[in-house]
């Protein structure tokens, strides 16, 4: 073998880059551009998580690809599986307050500048002296401090030879500034009032200091409010991070105990788990008995008994015994770190949908400067004077500047957010919004989403003539004494149907939890068993036919039954379940009339998952799935061409909310839920669900009305201010109209009442 053939065709590395300082898709594409030049680099970065994914051939490192980041005028680095590009952190924040400072002092100087310019530049008989020093007072903070950020980015983008929204702000702000000082100190102009409105407009100085800190203000607001959603992106992947346990008890071989940090634990190691202790890895349970809160992967309320032989997985909760567990699966290799990289890559993936106005920008704004350095020029030559060539290069850039393009889309998410908070609805931002288009599945959790995801007891049966409230009584002063999810709902009925205090009236002596089977104690002198039919019959107790038949009965719609026995007998049955919410079956019909095709996930077993979706009226039902499964089924579907809704509300949901084309999580659920849906349900009324798809579909054609008007009035506006025909002060009028029409259009979002179809028609009303 030669040489050659030892080092050729290394195979790529993959780093991903957490990279800071980006503030729109043109940015991201510089980067991306940047680092695709380098020799055997595959890079692609997404502006909205801030995450530069690169396939990198040997000899490139780390080190190397962060250098071409920061040469392009940004920051970069690694990004780690305890630190994701998504996470976000005290960067983020320090954004947001910055933001949000600077969008404070130019509102509060915006108003008082934008009426006084107006009255001087239009009406000069109302200047007095220092008139000039009062408008530079209030413009100074907005156009220079204020409008820093986009000073600094249209000033590196030069650097770099590249233009974005930043640079056509940045630009339209100082010319209408310099050119107002210019006019206000060594151009005094008029002193007298012409007479009439228009002739005032159209004879006014040029002073368009009102101009500049409205594209200041009007910018600075939509950056604001997207800065504050990018902000939360990372908050799923923190929620599960937080579920990893930070230390383990390891075993050693002579049977000693040490406590070290889980990144030191080896597969194969054994661990102890003690009640209320985070299990730290996947394994295999080697010894002992427990109750696990696995909730946090299968979603389901009911614990899992575990015994030696049964497998765990990290993350979740041992409720009772203590356990042994060997490790089968530690670090990134666990379903929790699984997990985790689920939600990192969906939010990834789905974030590379930029704002439009972004994605045409690297287009729109040399064309504007084109526009306007012709006109300029064009006017000089043909003799039209420096005074009428200034003014249309000026309208020019302030018509176009992109206040309505910036509004369009945060005004109508504002406006749309706050309805929907009305209707019990939160929508994160437009990408939940453009991922409505076209959605025809909807998949559902079962519990906690279409059910109320607690235990209740749905049947109380006694037998061999046993008084029923002294049954209840007896069973309660148990369960009473027991944590487990079973115990709860006994306990709680037994209270709802006797007439004293369980714990005081009958308070358990003797009580013995008996992880997996029950419970067991003496109750005013009798002794009283509740339990699975496993405890009966190693007790020796005969099950009556009755209770028996009870059981099967139960079991067949996928109740869970567990037996109370006094002194030797059995004689009650208990049977519990999850129940469904009471808007379910009315909110999916609703989904099936608006033509969408309905499926149940979870993690229950099937004759359970089948009997809720028939009380629901759905027929299509995946059950006994684990968090990846739900994932798998959501990309099999979305491989046949089906845009896909996801609604859940626990942690496992977490990874099939971010792969679905929109997802959707109940208020109720587990923060990692919420943080890892587009859309939050802040009602458990599951009608929210068609509540919020309507309201989407309606937000969504009010941003593209929206987003054609601000285009189509930069098609008209933009040539009418090349011939002069636009005052800059008109111009800036006009520009204030556009952004006024994009904001009344948005405010009708305020009118709408999901749910209020007229006949024949698929959208919401409009009143």
């Amino acid at each position: 073998m030669t040489t050659e053939q030892t080092t050729a065709s290394p195979q790529p590395t993959r780093v991903t880059l957490a990279v800071g300082g980006m503030s729109c898709a043109a940015c991201a594409s510089r980067v991306e551009r940047r680092l695709n030049k380098l020799a055997g680099v595959t890079a692609s970065v997404n502006y909205a998580t801030g995450a530069a994914t690169i396939d990198a051939a040997a000899p490139t490192s780390v080190q190397q690809l962060c250098e071409e980041v920061s040469a392009a005028g940004y920051t970069a680095e690694p990004a780690t599986v305890h630190r994701p590009a998504l996470l976000g952190g005290g960067d983020d924040e320090e954004v947001v307050a910055d933001l949000r400072r600077r969008l404070g002092v130019a509102l509060v100087a915006f108003f008082p500048l934008a009426d006084l310019s107006a009255m001087f530049a239009m009406l000069p008989n109302t200047r007095f002296t220092g008139w000039q020093i009062l408008l530079t007072v209030l413009a100074v903070p907005v156009v220079v401090w204020a409008a820093a950020p986009f000073h600094r980015r249209a000033l590196a983008g030069a650097r770099h030879a590249s233009a974005s929204m930043d640079t056509l702000v940045s630009v339209g702000v100082l010319t209408a500034t310099l050119w107002s000082l210019h006019t206000m100190y060594l151009r005094p102009g008029r002193t007298d009032a012409p007479e009439g409105v228009w002739a005032a407009v159209w004879s006014s100085d040029s002073i368009y200091l009102e101009v500049a800190a409205g594209i200041t203000t009007f910018v600075l607001a939509g950056r604001y409010f997207e800065a504050k959603a990018k902000r939360t992106a990372g908050s799923a992947l923190r929620a599960l991070i937080e579920l990893a346990a930070h230390e383990v008890t390891v075993l050693t071989r002579d049977g000693h105990e040490i406590t070290i940090p889980t990144t030191e634990l080896g597969k194969g190691q054994r661990f102890v788990v003690r009640p209320g202790e985070t299990i730290a890895a996947d394994g295999v349970v080697t010894s002992g008995m427990s109750s696990i809160d696995a909730s946090a992967m299968t979603g389901e309320p009911l614990p899992v008994d575990v015994t030696s032989g049964d497998r765990v997985i990290g993350g979740t909760m041992s409720l009772t015994g203590r356990i042994v567990v060997e490790a089968t699966a530690v670090g990134a290799d666990t379903a929790l770190s699984g997990m985790i990289q689920l939600v990192e890559h969906a939010q990834q993936g789905k974030a590379r949908m930029q704002r439009i106005a972004d994605r045409v920008s690297a287009v729109f704004v040399p064309i504007v400067f084109a526009i306007a350095t012709t006109t300029c020029a064009l006017w000089l030559l043909l003799g039209g004077g420096t005074d009428n060539a200034g003014a249309a290069a000026i309208a020019v850039l302030v018509v176009a500047c992109p206040c309505a393009l910036g509004l369009a889309i945060p005004t109508a998410l504002m406006v749309a957010s706050g309805r929907g908070a009305q209707l019990g609805i939160f929508i994160k931002g437009h990408q939940a919004l453009e991922s409505t288009r076209d959605v025809d599945i909807v998949v559902l959790d079962k519990t906690g989403t279409i059910t109320e995801g607690t235990m209740h007891v749905v049947d109380f049966t006694v037998t061999n003539g046993f008084d029923t409230c002294e049954a209840l009584r007896l069973a309660g002063a148990i369960e009473a004494a027991s944590e487990h999810a079973i115990a709860k709902a006994v306990t709680e009925y037994a209270r709802r149907h006797t007439n004293l205090p369980i714990a005081q009236s009958f308070e358990a002596q003797s009580f013995e939890a008996l992880p997996g089977l029950g419970a067991r104690g003496i109750v005013l002198g009798k002794h009283v068993l509740v339990g699975r039919p496993q405890l009966m019959s190693d007790h020796g107790l005969t099950m009556p036919p009755v209770l028996d038949a009870h059981r099967n009965h139960h079991a067949a719609v996928g109740h869970t039954v567990v037996f109370v026995a006094v002194d030797g007998a059995v004689v009650a049955a208990v049977a519990v379940a999850d129940r469904v919410k009471d808007t379910a079956a009315e909110a999916i019909a609703r989904l099936h009339r608006s033509g969408l095709r309905t499926i149940m996930l979870t993690g229950d077993n099937e004759p359970a998952a089948r009997a809720i979706a028939r009380q629901v009226g759905i027929t299509d039902v995946a059950a006994d799935l684990l968090p990846q499964d739900k994932v798998a089924t959501i990309v099999h579907l979305q491989a046949q061409g089906n845009r896909v809704v996801m609604v859940g509300d626990g942690i496992n949901d977490a990874a099939a909310l971010a792969t679905a084309d929109l997802g959707m999580a109940v208020g109720a659920g587990t923060d990692v839920a919420i943080a890892a849906a587009d859309v939050i349900l802040v009602r458990s009324d599951l009608n929210t669900v068609p509540d919020a798809i309507e309201l989407a579909h309606a937000t969504l054609r009010t941003i593209k009305g929206n987003l054609a008007w601000a285009f189509g009035y930069n098609i008209i506006a933009i040539p009418v201010a090349t011939i002069g025909w636009l005052n800059p002060l008109v111009a800036g009028a006009a520009m204030a109209f556009s952004s006024f029409f994009v904001v009344t259009n948005s405010l009708r979002l305020r009118r709408i009442h999901p749910g209020r179809i007229h006949p024949g028609r698929t959208s919401p009303e409009l009143e």
